[in-house]
């Protein structure tokens, strides 16, 4: 008989996607569901998950172990959210009225806006605020069920600025409970003093940027926004070369405005992921799923932009390429650090099942970040990240949107976050 530390048990329902390996096809939309649902944890680890009928006979509770009832609630696997662009300072609420009143994204650009706004206020902004900003958003990603997430660079577009925006994540994910996996993404425009000479700051990008930034182990991927107003696919392929030969693996902002092969670069480069996809080819679809690059899909972005082009995520599916959906966390595009947010998107626009929007919040998540056979899914052996909705079932999760239905969070087998109950009854006025 095992002992655990912590035990979770009589959920209403037990959610979730099962295996080391991405699903793919029909198999993205299995989960496996366990009414009166519990897990154990030993440490860090999983040691049980099944129904709660067959708890006593497997796990006994350590002394000073902690036992939680979980009646009527929803146990389903920690988010990971695999695309953000955590450290950042300032606000682009300005260029938001602006879009608003019918400007578009790449018009904003142009006159300065967009990106190198906001690297003008990052670079301006010092360690311990920036920090403070990390950290905030971070708290309410926990907040929001998500206990593992990525954090690109990306607004320094200097070697000092991109360096301070990587050791502030490296700062943060020291103590904060949700798991960090950083990219550096210096390839997300030319800075604006930089423009007259961008093959300059290519050049600085490949000979002293990459090389510094696996130096000192800053980040394990290397991201390029391959896009018109960004960098061209012979630029991007140069970057993401230089990266994958200084240890960091590639990923890439891919086809987001406009179609330009990005997908296409993803599949021959072997990279961990292409992202966005809203104007992807049919020959990058193709490409991508022989290749088994895992497509994340954004759908915050595009209902943020008010686009009329969504991901085609269920030709994706359909193809059999790997599928995943994060946040795209950032001042411009998508303000929002809730997973749960895209899940409804996912299945109201993109037109996913449920079940197919979890696992691609979930365990194919994990997969694009190289932590599958890890985490991603409550399994034995696993780690124990989880997340307990106060919902009678997962479909709720949709349903009633809208809603924060957290009510606790565990990260490596511990209660990193129990909210807060009302301090009293509400009082009628007679």
């Amino acid at each position: 008989m095992r002992e655990a530390d912590l035990i979770l048990e009589h959920a209403a329902q037990l959610a979730t996607p099962l295996g080391p390996a991405p699903c793919t096809g029909p198999s993205l939309g299995n989960l496996r569901v366990v009414p009166d649902g519990a897990v154990a944890a030993a440490g860090e680890t999983l040691v049980f998950v099944g129904p709660s009928r067959d708890l006593p006979s497997k796990v006994r509770l350590k002394s000073g172990g902690l036992r939680l009832d979980v009646s009527g609630k929803t146990l389903l696997p920690g988010f990971v959210d695999p695309h953000t662009h955590l450290p950042f300072a300032g606000s682009r609420a300005q260029e938001f009225k602006m879009r608003l009143a019918g400007r578009s994204y790449e018009e904003i650009a142009v006159a300065g806006g967009g990106i190198l706004s906001t690297v003008e206020a990052t670079r301006a902004a010092d360690v311990p605020g920036l920090a403070s900003l990390s950290v905030a958003r971070l708290d309410r990603m926990l907040e929001g069920g998500t206990t593992t997430c990525e954090a690109k660079s990306g607004y320094g577009l200097s070697l000092e600025a991109e360096l301070k925006q990587l050791r502030v994540v490296r700062e943060v994910a020291a103590f904060h409970p949700v798991e960090i996996v950083s990219t550096f993404l210096g390839a997300h425009a030319v800075p604006k003093e930089r423009r007259a000479h961008r093959e300059e700051y290519l050049r600085e990008l490949v000979e002293e940027m990459i090389p510094r930034v696996a130096e000192e182990h800053l980040a394990e991927f290397c991201d390029v926004f391959c896009e018109r107003t960004a960098f061209t696919l012979e630029e991007a392929e140069a970057v993401l070369e230089t990266g994958r030969r200084n240890g960091l693996k590639p990923r890439l902002h891919a086809d987001q405005l406009s179609p330009g092969g990005g997908a296409e670069l993803a599949a021959r480069m072997g990279a961990a992921s292409a992202d966005h996809l809203e104007f992807v080819s049919a020959a990058g679809i193709e490409a991508m799923a022989a290749a088994g690059v895992t497509a994340i899909v954004l759908p915050g972005a595009g209902f943020f932009l008010m686009s009329k082009h969504w991901p085609p995520a269920r030709r994706l599916v359909e193809a059999g390429v790997p599928l995943a959906l994060a946040t795209d966390l950032n001042p411009g595009t998508c303000m929002t650090e809730s997973m749960a947010l895209m899940v409804v998107l996912a299945c109201l626009e993109l037109k996913l099942s449920v079940e197919e929007a979890i696992t691609a919040a979930t365990l194919n998540a994990a997969h694009s970040l190289g932590l599958a056979r890890r985490i991603g899914s409550l399994e034995e052996g696993k780690q124990a990240d989880l997340q307990v909705l106060e919902i009678p079932e997962y479909s709720h999760l949709v349903y009633h949107f809208g809603v924060n239905h957290v009510e606790a969070v565990i990260k490596k087998g511990i209660v990193v976050y129990q909210r807060a109950q009302a301090a009293g009854s509400v009082r009628r006025s007679g």
